[in-house]
């Protein structure tokens, strides 16, 4: 966990810097009447925030997710579990997961599997979809993340980068499992062909967990080097700057599924360019897990600073509402335009 909130393995940043938002200097509402409320996956959210699933299946994330589940349900925010392939594997850590259905049982919250559990690795069978099943039930889970880590998977010395088959595992687990699935990428982002595949394997949202928030390479490497594997560190370095920026990924998925913005999202004026390229919601990680360490009252205040942060840059673009970022005039810059005309976005 101490790995995921250091500074030194946080990208040097999405390129949120390169959308400028166009101040309308005459706005048409009170800024305390603007709503951010959204609609993901037919449920209604207070705010477009998602706590990204970060953590459970250690004895330490049950205080971690408490505080972030009570936390999801006094804001209105979605929150997402970390992988449950660890009660599975050991049934005494599953109250690390199920303790945020415990604090907050009408909180949207979403179960997370590897896509790498839904094949057969060889020393590991694939999760039958019973498996699976279990894993929603646990937390009677609004939805089921299947998350793509191949270059986290590739730095790792027991890392699984089987892939054959991982489509159409996805459109079967998507198919079958009895809520929605959302695909969800873990620093390197998703690009349109992806999102495109993942349509039709069934998918209902996409969170693109694009490059620039935590470079989970640079933890495998660190880690590498720390058990003395000199091959592996050297990859994660090599690749510490691999992935498709986050507000590229954006506007490459938007319009094919619903959208989170995962990655590098660190204030509300983020979310707010976010939601102007077309996301319905935003996902944030490692700020949300940094103010939960420090307490409740640390985590409500980061909180209620992102949504003023929001509803500021909503109000100074003369919305009303969340959704008018959508038509707000937007200027790209800088690396973020090159990205987007290069790949004819």
């Amino acid at each position: 966990m101490h790995l995921a909130v250091s500074e030194q393995h946080q990208s040097a940043g999405a390129g949120w810097a390169d959308i400028r938002l166009v101040h309308d200097a005459l706005p048409s509402v009170d800024a305390a009447s603007i709503d951010l409320s959204i609609e993901l996956l037919g449920r209604r959210l207070a705010s477009p925030v998602v706590i990204a699933g970060m953590t459970g299946g250690h004895p330490d994330a049950l205080a971690v997710n408490r505080g972030l589940a009570a936390l999801a349900a006094r804001s209105g925010l979605a929150m997402g579990l970390g992988s449950q392939r660890a009660a599975l594997r050991d049934p005494s850590l599953a109250n690390t997961y199920t303790i945020a259905r415990e604090t907050a049982p009408d909180a949207m919250l979403f179960a997370n599997v590897g896509v790498s559990q839904l094949l057969d690795q060889g020393r590991e069978p694939a999760l039958s979809m019973g498996a699976l099943q279990d894993l929603v039930g646990m937390i009677r889970a609004d939805a089921l993340v299947v998350h793509l880590n191949y270059l986290e998977e590739s730095v790792q010395p027991e890392g699984t980068t089987v892939a054959d088959g991982a489509l159409e595992a996805l459109a079967t687990v998507a198919a079958a499992v009895g809520v929605p699935v959302i695909l969800k990428e873990t620093g390197a982002g998703i690009g349109r062909p992806v999102a495109l595949r993942a349509l039709h394997a069934g998918v209902a949202a996409i969170d693109v967990g694009g490059f620039g928030g935590t470079s989970f390479a640079s933890i495998e490497a660190e880690r590498a080097a720390t058990a003395g594997d000199r091959t592996r560190a050297r990859l994660g370095q090599t690749f510490g700057g691999w992935g498709i920026p986050t507000p590229v990924c954006v506007v490459a998925c938007a319009g094919i599924l619903p959208v989170i913005a995962t990655g590098g999202v660190r204030t509300g004026l983020d979310a707010a360019k976010a939601v102007a390229l077309g996301a319905t919601a935003v996902g944030i990680g490692r700020p949300m897990l940094t103010a939960i360490l420090e307490g409740d009252e640390a985590a409500d205040r980061w909180v209620d600073a992102f949504h003023q942060e929001l509803r500021t840059a909503v109000f100074l673009t003369g919305g009303r509402r969340l959704a008018d970022l959508r038509d707000a005039p937007r200027v790209v810059i800088g690396e973020t335009a090159s990205w987007l005309a290069q790949l004819g976005l």
